[in-house]
């Protein structure tokens, strides 16, 4: 082996704690941001298909007849 190589592996087994504690916060970090996604993903399918029900559910509508307030209100601006 090079002097070299022989300095990386001395440099690489003094550091290895500290490295092999870098690359499981990254594999953590990797793992969290998977999760995320997945979880984002999931949640705008669910969003997505309860759009959908709802959209296509009839509209329910409400009629009121009105006549006794417009009377109300045209005895009120008569009156004036």
């Amino acid at each position: 082996m090079s002097q070299a190589k022989v300095d990386r592996y001395k440099e690489q087994k003094a550091n290895r704690k500290k490295i092999m504690a870098q690359e499981k916060r990254k594999h953590i970090a990797a793992v969290v941001c998977g999760w995320l996604v997945a979880a984002a993903i999931v949640c705008w399918a669910g969003y997505s298909a309860y759009n959908i029900y709802e959209n296509s559910r009839p509209v329910e509508t409400v009629y009121v007849n009105l006549d006794p307030l417009n009377d109300y209100m045209s005895a009120l601006y008569a009156g004036e």
